[in-house]
């Protein structure tokens, strides 16, 4: 299913998040995950990064939560990236939504979706975003891809 989103709509997203719970983030700097979840966090969002199997280790300055309802109540998780196989999808979004009131937007990566899980997260008041990658949107959106010789059909005075 290709979901068309309108530059305006992932700009908006992407400027007004702070904090991003990355569930699925990997430790191995050959993974998708975790180039995205550095590229986050070097951008300035606070990256907190969730996978059971990588529990109580720092990445990117921030401990590896086992789990959505381990990050501390007083982190205000507005977006959620999830690097996991569709069908893992609805039980992350129904965690997400019960545990973070901040949430504003529900993002599955490149190649996953999820109709259930993305009607919940709406029902709720959520943006959603399925296959996509917000490192590649970012870059395309602000510029960063036109560096590299890449037309992105963006125009824009700025540097």
């Amino acid at each position: 299913m290709t979901q068309n989103y309108s530059d305006a709509f992932l700009s908006k997203v992407l400027k007004r998040t702070k904090v991003v719970a990355c569930v699925g983030v990997s430790m191995n700097p050959t993974r998708p995950s975790y180039f995205v979840a550095r590229y986050l966090n070097l951008k300035g969002f606070k990256v907190i990064p969730v996978n059971p199997g990588h529990a109580g280790k720092v990445l990117f300055g921030q401990e590896i939560m086992p789990s959505l309802e381990a990050i501390p109540t007083d982190t205000k998780v507005d977006f959620l990236d999830v690097f996991r196989r569709s069908e893992h999808v609805p039980p992350i979004v129904d965690k997400a939504l019960s545990v973070f009131p901040d949430l504003k937007t529900v993002w599955l990566q490149i190649g996953v979706e999820n109709a259930e899980a993305a009607a919940q997260a709406e029902a709720a008041g959520c943006d959603v975003i399925q296959n996509r990658c917000p490192k590649i949107e970012y870059q395309r959106l602000f510029g960063e891809l036109r560096m590299g010789g890449f037309n992105t059909g963006i125009i824009s005075s700025k540097l």
